[in-house]
């Protein structure tokens, strides 16, 4: 168990640093209405105040979520703007020759999250931010995070914490039960949990990653999905090494 006061205190103190390494302003986030992303945007708060920014952008997703992103923005005098992303996503579908009725597709539902990064980095750019992702290591060691997507960001203060120290983390910042109970979900589409769509519990992840001691078949599919998403956490391919 890690001392979470003191574990807080270490994550602020490391965005602060790193903001004013990159000579930024300021830090900005998407609030998903999720837990992981609440946690950031409780921890950015804490770290930069009224220079840090929660972007809401719903893309046909569950009401309720954006609710829940509102209510955490309010509890916590998290400064937040709402930008729907339907109608640029309608667009993309329409140049595709797409339709709606295919959203379970993964290239189309993949688009949601690579939206949602060209609009975080809009607000960056404008306001000389950084970006602030929400990935924990759970997600980052199996790959469960979209390539250039929310994995397309500039810092990731929780990438050292596994899914159960996250929800640790939540009850420290006296997050509400209706974030921490609320099931994992990328809100890919309608219904979408993030355990059912890996075929895997974040406890058994975590069991992996904390302890190595994990019974099949869940060791060889967790060894698996490592294996796919090592192009995720590397730089691009090159036919030679680049040094500087």
């Amino acid at each position: 168990m890690r001392d979470w006061k003191e574990e807080t205190q270490k994550i602020i103190t490391w965005m602060r640093k790193k903001v004013e390494e990159a000579k930024a302003q300021g830090l900005v986030l998407g609030m998903s209405g999720g837990i992981d992303s609440s946690v950031v945007a409780v921890l950015a708060q804490k770290a930069l105040g009224e220079k840090s920014l929660g972007i809401m952008m719903p893309c046909y997703s569950i009401p309720q979520d954006l609710e829940d992103a509102l209510k955490v923005a309010q509890m916590f005098s998290i400064p937040y703007r709402v930008i729907p992303l339907e109608k640029p996503y309608d667009a993309f579908l329409e140049v595709l020759g797409e339709k709606q009725e295919n959203s379970r597709s993964l290239a189309l539902a993949n688009l949601k999250p690579r939206l949602r990064m060209c609009t975080l980095y809009y607000f960056a750019n404008r306001l000389n931010y950084l970006v602030c992702g929400a990935s924990n290591r759970s997600e980052i060691t199996v790959g469960y995070f979209t390539k250039y997507g929310d994995g397309g960001v500039d810092i990731l203060p929780i990438a050292h914490l596994t899914k159960t120290e996250v929800i640790e983390l939540a009850r420290f910042l006296n997050l509400p039960s209706f974030i921490i109970t609320k099931p994992p979900s990328a809100g890919l589409w309608e219904g979408q949990t993030d355990e059912e769509e890996m075929g895997i519990t974040y406890e058994k992840i975590d069991e992996f990653i904390l302890h190595k001691k994990v019974e099949e078949p869940y060791l060889s599919q967790i060894k698996s999905k490592i294996r796919a998403s090592e192009h995720k956490r590397k730089m691009p391919a090159t036919p030679e090494e680049i040094t500087i």
